[in-house]
């Protein structure tokens, strides 16, 4: 199933879609169920949102991907490395992605989003799947040269934007056959099958919530592999998963 949220008529909704029509829910499904109103609206009057804004945070992990870590002269680490980004980071598909003053070099980093759609602390491995609502893709994008120089990512990692998520949520979603591809005005700049992951999804959620709790809404961003690389105002960055779709936004100055 997927599900999205989405501008209509001047209100926020969610809906199933359905063909080329989004199938009306009368509340946010991960805490009103999948309740339906019997209204449909067409994939043309909706203007897609950000497909959930994270109650708390945005978990990420880095160099989570061997041929990533390597391209930056790095290990993969034994353990899921996390940082976290503020949900004031959160844009959605079609948003502009704001390159900040602070920063003369912004790259993209496309990875695949986990929506957490239950309390979940010390979770288990083997039940980490009972505590995931569904699936997206993110844009993790950061300031490069910050990061090297803060020698911590907060800054780099956490400006307003710098999270697009999107299009929609697959609660269904089989990563086990699916591939990540990030394109930059078109050409294609990282292509990896998601199994390529160091730490699985279920090892992340694991390692996350035995730190701390989890709540329904956070976002997981799972790692980005190689080719990762800089953009500029004016540049499309697309972020395609098969069988997820794709985001797409624009950049600019601010």
């Amino acid at each position: 199933m997927k599900i999205a949220r989405f501008s209509h008529r001047d209100t926020i909704r969610f809906g199933i879609l359905d063909e080329g029509d989004f199938v009306v829910l009368a509340g946010d499904p991960m805490f009103a169920g999948f309740e339906t109103t019997g209204e449909r609206v067409p994939l043309a009057d909706a203007a897609l949102l950000a497909p959930v804004i994270p109650r708390s945070k945005v978990v990420c992990v880095g160099r989570n991907y061997r041929d990533h870590a390597a391209e930056f002269g790095n290990e993969a680490p034994a353990e899921p490395m996390l940082f976290l980004k503020p949900n004031t980071s959160v844009i959605g598909p079609g948003d502009t992605i704001v390159r900040p003053r602070q920063s003369e070099r912004t790259d993209f980093e496309g990875e695949l989003a986990v929506v957490i759609g239950s309390i979940a602390k010390d979770v288990a491995v083997d039940r980490a799947h009972e505590v995931i609502f569904g699936y997206t893709i993110a844009n993790d994008i950061t300031a490069r040269d910050l990061q090297k120089r803060d020698g911590q990512w907060s800054r780099a990692k956490g400006f307003d934007t710098f999270c697009p998520l999107g299009p929609v949520i697959d609660t269904e979603f089989d990563l086990a056959n699916a591939t990540l591809e990030s394109r930059l005005n078109g050409e294609v700049r990282q292509k990896a099958p998601l199994t390529d992951m160091v730490h699985s999804v279920a090892d992340i959620i694991a390692y996350a919530s035995a730190a701390f709790t989890l709540l329904p809404g956070d976002v997981i961003l799972t790692g980005t592999p190689a080719g990762v690389g800089p953009f500029e105002a004016g540049d499309t960055l697309e972020v395609e998963i098969s069988g997820l779709g794709t985001l797409r936004n624009t950049a600019r100055n601010a």
